[in-house]
């Protein structure tokens, strides 16, 4: 590829240290800054609705401890007076932004309604997802066209069978494991290289000089800083 890849900068869970983590206000404050796309994690409740939430339980965000998958849609609403959105909502506020889409611990069924809510929104063109294996796995199956990251832990690359069957545009690694040799391979084999989640300039401007395709941080005022100054 000739030139410099563009840096794509992605906003762990919007714009944490301004506004609580996954909610709307962060992730409108995160476009503002800059992002090209936010990363929210999506759960369901009890009756089925996509919310935007990282934990089993609203404790340690919210001071409830109750587990989501207990609780209805309107039953959410009213123990955090509306402060966790629904996909629909975070979609309708990213506008023609991106969002990345973990869903973490997800069933195939819960899933295949992710991905389906995706659809009903027409927003397929400006999502795509990330977690591990079976999730992406499950992802693949919902949607032949969709865009995902596939997150690995480790150093040993996916085998050749698992990405066929995920076919990823992305391998989404943890930044310590990122030096310019795996990015170097990654490209060879036409894979595009997500590091997470890099909070100091330091680390990603060492990740920027490996070359890598995309950063997550959860100071995306200090990542388009450091983008600007690399020229990506």
């Amino acid at each position: 590829m000739g030139g410099m890849r563009t840096l794509t900068a992605v906003a762990h869970r919007g714009d944490p240290h301004r506004f609580p983590e996954n909610t709307l206000p962060s992730i409108r404050s995160a476009f503002a800054l800059g992002a090209d796309a936010v990363e929210v994690d999506v759960r369901l409740t009890r009756d089925g609705e996509a919310v935007l939430l990282h934990d089993e339980t609203l404790q340690r965000l919210w001071g409830h401890d109750v587990r989501l998958d207990e609780v209805t849609a309107a039953q959410l609403a009213e123990l955090t007076q509306g402060g966790v959105p629904t996909l629909r909502q975070a979609l309708a506020e990213a506008g023609p932004g991106r969002l990345l889409l973990d869903l973490p611990g997800a069933a195939p069924e819960a899933v295949r309604r992710v991905v389906g809510l995706v659809g009903e929104c027409g927003a397929r063109e400006r999502v795509y997802y990330c977690a591990g294996p079976n999730t992406m796995l499950a992802v693949r199956a919902a949607d032949r066209a969709a865009e995902i990251a596939l997150t690995w832990t480790t150093l040993s690359p996916p085998r050749r069978v698992l990405i066929d069957a995920v076919a990823p545009a992305w391998l989404n690694y943890r930044f310590g494991l990122v030096d310019r040799g795996l990015v170097e391979a990654l490209h060879r084999d036409g894979l595009r290289v997500s590091a997470w989640t890099a909070d100091t300039k330091r680390t990603m401007r060492r990740l920027a000089a490996a070359g890598v395709d995309a950063i997550t941080t959860n100071r995306i005022d200090a990542l388009a800083a450091v983008r600007a100054a690399a020229g990506r």
